[in-house]
């Protein structure tokens, strides 16, 4: 089902003020640390936002992504306090690592070749089992 335009204009709302209130945090307590929000969709019902955070370096992802699960309940507070003249109720907040720039520097090493090549090494790839 194709996403409505009231819900496209809620996603970026909520997008918009997510990246500020957590690189606000990022700032506060992480150094070197950068958190963007790579996507917001939003259910049909309005209750359930879920956000796709990318975080660099990338090795920190796991640990980031469960501190900001654990405060969602202040994300969400601070959330409703910024949009409170736009929404009438705060979606519930799922939080989910995006690891896209990973799967992008894969190929970007493959393309220059500074990985294994599986044609001449055929170990690395993953054994077909037969059935």
């Amino acid at each position: 089902m194709e996403e409505t335009n009231r819900q496209r204009k809620i996603a970026g709302v909520l997008q918009k003020d997510l990246v500020e209130v957590l690189q606000r945090a990022a700032q506060d307590g992480m150094k070197g640390v950068i958190i963007s929000v790579s996507k917001v969709s939003v259910t049909a019902d309005l209750g359930v936002a879920k956000v796709f955070l990318s975080v660099f370096p990338s090795d920190k992802r796991d640990e980031i992504l469960e501190g900001v699960k654990s405060n969602t309940p202040l994300i969400r507070h601070e959330l409703s306090q910024r949009t409170k003249n736009q929404l009438r109720r705060m979606p519930e907040l799922l939080f989910f690592g995006d690891d896209s720039l990973d799967y992008i520097e894969e190929i970007d090493k493959s393309l220059k070749g500074e990985d294994t090549d599986p044609i001449k090494n055929p170990e690395i790839l993953p054994r077909r089992q037969k059935r």
